[in-house]
């Protein structure tokens, strides 16, 4: 007997059909002598009927939950009332005829059987799940996400290959170049005491292909970085990394944006507005505290710097920065101490009512009273401020507005696209006294600032847009520096002089020397793209087998110690720790 169908792909076009069906045992309920037996594969759930006169009937008897058996059997419709709208299959049952045992199971660490009726155990921690993932992935949710996975990347794929864009590899094992987070290194057994890099991106090879004349590249490349974990990052990822010759940054923009009305459109039967709003770096910071907002909600932040300058209030008095929000609501007093602690990383957090007309408690003396009509404020309404230096103004406030968001229920459903453009290409590096890049060293500066590249280095807009979804970036990328002395006064103005810039990135000088043609790009986070298309709030629930919160998987146990042998093979030896 071979496998004819698929389990969630029988319904009633196969009745009085003879079906081989393969799967494992989802739930087996023993009813007066009847057995039945929800069967499930990867498409779904069916209902098996095992009558005790059916020479399935003593295999039936045994078998368990998770239990691997193959069954043939008859379609047959269930009856109107019997009928389950919940499953494609609810409408037809399977009479078996034979049932056989293609491999037991042991009592699985939790149930899959309620996962598939949508009954989740909250008690079930993540670090089990991620234990025994090969049961995990069972779950109909992981299952879901995991096909939504791929009909992106199938998508993509069709998509760009239309637009005349060919897929190449580039290298696992590179050298090590700055680009913003550590390296994961590989020792060199044949080269002692030298090292590989694995890849934080194909950024450089992208870019000599273009100068190879590739034209329109993509890629759906593994990434690795050793930084600090979140519930949107993991150390080794996937991302979509695409280049383009011949382009300004208006092309890439207009591609991507196809690509995503095309991408949601395949996967989830949704139409996507295009162009997407665009919006300016200070201005997203400015309304949003936030280069990457989130649409779906208001909340947004007003300047009241002048109204409070050189006035009573200390605090606000001479600061660089006051901004105020109105919270669509009458906060409690343990409610506004919860949002304080937020704002207190960087920076504190005043407030005051509206009540009877007039802002009482928290600063309200202090408050000029044409502020209230400026800010719209209505009443049992509640204005928050947050004064100190610029950046860390917008940033406190702006953690404070997703917060609210979050607990008001703000946020409505479906999805909203924005650009964020005009990034700085440059910011203040306080601790190491120097300039530092905000994307990467390879960011073209906006054409019309190179004038003040060297000369006032800081307001120098760079040619760099991101992709933000619902409050997260999910894509970034820009229009590289195509010329070589370009690129050298990039590297001097970081302070990387030209012995260590030859030393580091020699091989792209050298491409650039060679004729390289304007070109320009982005990636795309795809984890987080299908999280956030999936609904899922940490994007270790779209990837088959993700590390944990600390790095680690729980499944295989890595990383792991390795035997001395293989670190002499390398030269390698380990000293113990201080601590």
């Amino acid at each position: 007997m071979r496998r004819t169908h698929y389990c969630g792909n029988v319904n009633t076009s196969n009745v009085n059909e003879q079906v081989v069906l393969e799967g494992w045992v989802n739930r087996r309920r023993d009813l007066g002598g009847l057995i039945f037996i929800d069967l499930r594969d990867r498409e779904g759930l069916v209902q098996v009927v095992v009558q005790p006169e059916s020479l399935a009937y003593a295999e039936a008897d045994r078998v368990r939950s998770e239990w691997v058996v193959r069954v043939r059997g008859t379609v047959q419709a269930r009856p109107a009332e019997q009928v389950n709208a919940r499953i494609a299959s609810g409408e037809v049952e399977v009479v078996a005829e034979g049932l056989e045992v293609l491999a037991e199971a042991k009592t699985p660490p939790f149930p899959i059987d309620a996962a598939w009726r949508g009954e989740e155990d909250p008690a079930v921690s993540e670090d089990i799940r991620m234990r025994y993932r090969v049961v995990d992935l069972r779950r109909r949710a992981l299952q879901r996400n995991l096909r939504l996975r791929h009909e992106v990347v199938a998508a993509i794929y069709r998509f760009l290959d239309r637009e005349g864009f060919i897929s190449v590899e580039t290298p696992f094992l590179t050298r090590s170049t700055p680009e913003g987070a550590r390296d994961f290194l590989v020792p060199s057994r044949l080269q002692p005491g030298q090292f590989y890099a694995l890849p934080q991106s194909p950024q450089l090879f992208k870019q000599m292909l273009m100068v190879a004349g590739y034209d329109r590249y993509f890629q759906i490349a593994r990434c690795f970085r050793d930084e600090d974990l979140r519930a949107d990052r993991q150390p080794d990822f996937t991302q979509l990394d695409l280049e383009m010759s011949f382009v300004d940054q208006e092309d890439v923009l207009e591609l991507n944006e196809r690509l995503a009305a095309y991408v949601f459109e395949e996967a989830l039967g949704v139409e996507l507005p295009i162009p997407f709003p665009r919006m300016t770096y200070a201005e997203a910071m400015n309304r949003y505290g936030s280069d990457k907002p989130d649409l779906r909600f208001g909340l947004e932040m007003h300047d009241v710097t002048e109204r409070f300058r050189g006035g009573e209030f200390r605090a606000f008095a001479g600061a660089e920065a006051v901004k105020a929000l109105v919270a669509p609501a009458a906060l409690s007093r343990r409610e506004i101490e919860e949002l304080e602690a937020i704002a207190k990383g960087k920076g504190g957090l005043a407030w005051s009512r509206y009540e009877g007309g007039a802002f009482s408690g928290g600063i309200a003396k202090f408050i000029p009273e044409e502020l209230a009509r400026e800010l719209g404020v209505q009443e049992g309404q509640t204005a928050l401020f947050v004064a100190g230096p610029w950046r860390k103004s917008v940033e406190s406030l702006g953690a404070v507005r997703l917060e609210l968001g979050k607990r008001l229920g703000l946020a409505q459903g479906g999805f909203k696209f924005l650009w964020v453009v005009d990034f700085p290409l440059l910011e203040w590096d306080e601790e190491n006294g120097r300039w530092t890049y905000m994307h990467h060293p390879f960011t073209s500066p906006n054409l019309e600032d190179l004038e003040l590249l060297e000369r006032d280095p800081g307001k120098v807009r760079a040619l760099a847009y991101d992709m933000v979804m619902n409050g997260t970036e999910v894509g970034g990328g820009s229009i590289r520096i195509h010329r070589r002395d370009l690129q050298e006064r990039m590297f001097a103005l970081l302070g990387i002089g030209p012995e260590e810039a030859q030393e580091k990135f020699g091989f792209l000088l050298e491409a650039l020397s060679f004729g390289a043609p304007p070109h320009g790009g982005i990636a795309w986070g795809l984890d987080r793209w299908v999280a956030n298309m999936a609904g899922e709030g940490s994007i270790r629930e779209v990837i088959a087998f993700p590390k944990n919160k600390e790095g680690r998987d729980p499944l295989t146990e890595a990383p792991s110690p390795v035997a001395e042998a293989q670190l002499a093979e390398l030269g390698i030896a380990l000293r113990k720790s201080d601590g």
